[in-house]
């Protein structure tokens, strides 16, 4: 892998150093201007001029086998969960490993592009062929040289939904997966919804696998199966494997319980992670005014010492419309939806992006620190606020101390008259 040498970066409490790659892992951290980097090619070093530098972004929860579908064969015009997973069943008929493998590779670099080296994604384990889990377990293999992906084993439809998916959730479970989930609140009744939860445990356990479960991911504040999730983690001892998505239905439940079930998952050890881009569009859609804000409750988690990530969930699919695989895009609609404009958020929000996801995911040696693995990202910005205000072009992207994204943003200007004035956005 050889060395690789980035000067003059800002990190994110304002420090200006450089940073010395040996062999994929941090081996110096000086004051900029410190390090020299002439005896390298001139490609395995960066000038960074004072842009901001972070650890490469985790991207801790995706549906790579759902991306760039939207509009086949139908756009979600109602805007709900369910009728997302309706198209979905409607476009799984004739599913094609080939074609999740097109759009999932595709998506991926896009992720790549913005500075996410790993990626937590799930895979339809209802589909009855299990394309979707075999495309993204190749992926993972063929990718491995710019993204690490971990793939969920996901019962869309739920386990106990059709005779069938139990058996094919276990089959799925034979293929290797990183980790399996559940959709508790989709299941038939409050019965089976906690037999899922079960069921999940169970063959994690068996297999030595993560969980990830969709966990009550709705408006209605009598879907409760999170304690389910949190108490089974806390018996067996898997909190520091076991995720609980969504978690829409907590910002909706009596102050009381919320209180008491985060008291509960703080003391599982089970992470949290909420997804502003779908619940942004998919909850509240059965109110009136007011109309609820569908996301959990991202200050009182963090205030119990609950790991909560930031995750997009979906990109161009039957259920979000929109996005181009960027986190910094999931972080903006956060800040505005969560009510995290303050300047004191900014810290917060990059803990989510950076530290929390990384840990989500189970990353080793993560940081800036010498002995952190050499996975960087250099942004066309100055501050860790103007990164979030612009959201801009990554300049740069190391996977242990290999670029494997660059990008050469555009230029814009401003005629008026003779005048020419370049205009880059920043403050100053």
């Amino acid at each position: 892998m050889g060395d690789f040498v980035v000067r003059d970066a800002k990190t994110l409490d304002g420090q200006s150093v450089d940073i010395r790659i040996r062999d994929g892992v941090i081996d110096r951290v000086e004051r900029a201007g410190t390090l020299s980097a002439g005896e390298l090619e001139e490609e395995r070093r960066f000038d960074a001029e004072g842009r901001l530098v972070t650890p490469s972004l985790t991207e801790p929860h995706l549906h790579l086998d759902y991306a760039l579908a939207a509009g086949q064969p139908r756009w979600n015009e109602a805007g709900t969960l369910a009728e997302g997973i309706d198209i979905w069943a409607e476009y799984k008929q004739n599913l094609t490993k080939d074609d999740v493998k097109q759009r999932a590779a595709r998506t991926a670099k896009w992720l790549v592009a913005h500075g996410v080296t790993r990626v937590r994604t799930h895979a339809d384990a209802t589909e009855e062929s299990l394309a979707t889990v075999e495309a993204l377990l190749e992926l993972r293999r063929e990718l491995q040289d710019i993204i690490d992906i971990e793939v969920i084993a996901f019962p869309q439809d739920g386990i106990f939904t059709d005779e069938g998916n139990q058996a094919l959730l276990r089959e799925a479970v034979e293929m290797d997966v990183d980790g399996i989930g559940a959709i508790p609140h989709a299941e038939p009744t409050r019965e089976t919804g906690v037999k899922s939860v079960k069921t999940v445990f169970d063959l994690a356990r068996k297999s030595d696998l993560k969980v990830d479960m969709h966990i009550d991911e709705t408006d209605d504040p009598g879907s409760r199966f999170t304690e389910v999730l949190a108490n089974e983690a806390r018996r067996h001892s898997w909190g520091d494997r076991t995720t609980a998505s969504h978690v829409a239905a907590l910002h909706s439940y009596p102050n009381s319980y919320a209180s008491k079930l985060i008291s509960l998952l703080a003391e599982s050890g089970v992470s949290v992670i909420t997804n502003p881009p779908d619940n942004s569009v998919l909850q509240g859609r059965h109110d009136d005014y007011p109309r609820r804000r569908g996301h959990t409750r991202i200050d009182q988690l963090q205030d119990a010492n609950i790991t909560v990530g930031l995750g997009h969930d979906s990109i161009v699919d039957p259920w979000y419309h929109y996005g181009k695989g960027d986190p910094l895009d999931a972080a903006y609609i956060l800040i505005h939806y969560a009510h995290m404009s303050g300047y004191d958020d900014v810290s917060v929000i990059w803990d989510m992006l950076t530290t929390a996801n990384s840990d989500i995911f189970g990353c080793k040696n993560y940081g800036l620190e010498p002995g952190s693995e050499g996975s960087l990202v250099v942004y066309d910005s100055f501050s860790a606020f103007d990164t979030l205000r612009l959201r801009p072009p990554r300049r740069l992207v190391l996977k242990e101390g290999t670029p494997v994204a660059r990008t050469r943003p555009s230029e814009t200007t401003v005629l008026q008259g003779d005048e020419r004035t370049t205009v880059d956005f920043q403050r100053s």
